[in-house]
């Protein structure tokens, strides 16, 4: 696996575990619609949580969650849309942004709520 990949399951792995410590249930972790992929599906009390979630080793290039261009929004929306479709639950649904920075032995996580919404 290369290492882009490693660096990717850890983020995910932190960004669980956050979910968790603040109270989500984690519903599916990388769940597939054709090609598309949803990181995260959570939910809390009031929401379905659609988070990608971004990891990078350095911010030099700009914060991990400037690179969830609009492109894959839309891929996350029409993944999120097969998903809702099969699921049983009235909540609303988010769309988060799960920002990790790994550096030096240490993480930096950045939960972005309600980061971008749906364009019709």
């Amino acid at each position: 696996m290369a290492e882009h990949n490693d660096i990717g399951k850890i983020g995910e792995g932190l960004a669980r575990d956050y979910l968790k410590k603040n109270g989500y249930q984690i519903l599916e972790v990388n769940w597939q619609f054709r090609k598309d992929e949803i990181d995260i599906i959570a939910e809390n009390e009031e929401y379905i949580v659609i988070a990608e979630v971004k990891t990078r080793t350095t911010n030099y290039w700009g914060e991990p969650e400037v690179f969830v261009n609009k492109q894959k929004q839309r891929l996350m929306v029409r993944a999120a849309n097969a998903y809702l479709e099969q699921s049983d639950s009235d909540k609303e649904v988010r769309f988060d942004i799960i920002a990790v920075l790994l550096a030096r032995g240490r993480h930096k996580i950045h939960h972005i709520d309600d980061a971008f919404y749906p364009l019709i």
